[in-house]
């Protein structure tokens, strides 16, 4: 038996968990199949990789040998691969676009489209997203993250486009469509409805709720659609980017002291040409987004250092 690939992520998830019983439920193996497996690697590679016990498994010299030379090759395999599909891919003319919800997009497009043909695709994944894009697959990448967070992706470069607070929508008839604004502590028990999304959105709502004193109650995680009628009939108040426009029925309100914000990044493969002309469309886009808001553009008037930020 010649020594894999796998072999050396086998290695490295039981370094990683700690023991072999945690790495085994990590990758989705009985623990038996795994011990076994480990044991043919260390006939393998002469020795025991090693020291097992009740509290864990901690390498032997022998295994940090093996572990420092997988650090090595576990990346520059990744990166082989992703060169590999990239260059079967084969070059393309124009512009490859992936994007979340968001109205950066729309712009975006309308400003490339003189430039050559420019194809689009949207995902509710922003890290499905990045994959497409590190595969070569799309050349660029539209996606929102909420506060600080990180970015998606391990080897995407990534440019801030804008970072905007997040409003709220309600229906004409709720109790507080005709205030100007609202504290997040006025909407206590209401039900929520937002785009669904694999970042930590929920998490971040969850804890500017927590500060304002009270416990979000249902979250309804639903396409655009769905979740503007769920605040015209008063089922849901819609947590939404500030550069929405309110559809018909609908009124959009700020969040006094922007408690939640929301930051549009664009993201290329570092091989993807022409990246810094199209992140700098990309956020003329977003400001001429943020201006068809009037609400938000009323909105910044008064908060000139908290939203809008390029």
């Amino acid at each position: 038996m010649d020594l894999e690939l796998r072999h050396l992520r086998i290695v490295r998830a039981v370094a990683d968990a700690g023991s072999v019983s945690k790495a085994a439920t990590r990758l989705g193996l009985a623990q038996p199949a795994l011990t076994a497996q480990l044991k043919r690697i260390e006939r393998l590679l002469g020795g025991a990789l090693f020291e097992r016990d009740r509290t864990g498994a901690r390498p032997t010299p022998l295994g940090e040998l093996v572990l420092d030379r997988a650090k090595v090759l576990l990346p520059a395999a990744k990166e082989l691969q992703d060169e590999a599909v990239r260059f079967a891919n084969g070059p393309t003319t124009g512009y490859r676009i992936g994007a979340t919800a968001g109205n950066v997009l729309g712009g975006l497009v309308d400003r490339l489209a003189g430039h050559g043909p420019v194809r689009t695709s949207t995902s509710w994944s922003a890290n499905e997203l990045a994959t497409m894009a590190e595969l070569g697959r799309l050349d660029f990448v539209l996606v929102g993250v909420c506060g600080d967070a990180g970015p998606p992706g391990e080897s995407i470069s990534w440019g801030t486009i804008g970072t905007d607070p997040v409003f709220v929508m309600v229906g004409e008839g709720h109790r507080l469509s005709g205030q100007h604004d609202v504290e997040l502590s006025d909407l206590a028990g209401e039900y929520w409805a937002v785009n669904p999304g694999d970042g930590c959105f929920g998490d971040c709502f969850a804890a500017a709720c927590a500060r304002a004193g009270f416990t979000p109650g249902t979250m309804y995680e639903t396409d655009v659609a769905t979740c503007y009628h769920l605040a015209r009939v008063g089922r849901a108040v819609v947590l939404c980017q500030a550069t929405h426009r309110p559809a018909p029925g609908l009124v959009m309100l700020p969040l006094r002291g922007a408690p939640l914000r929301w930051r549009h990044l664009l993201g290329w493969h570092p091989s993807t040409p022409g990246a810094s002309w199209v992140l700098a469309q990309a956020r003329l886009a977003h400001q001429e987004a943020v201006r068809q808001s009037p609400v938000y553009d009323a909105w910044l008037v008064h908060n000139p250092v908290i939203g809008a930020k390029w």
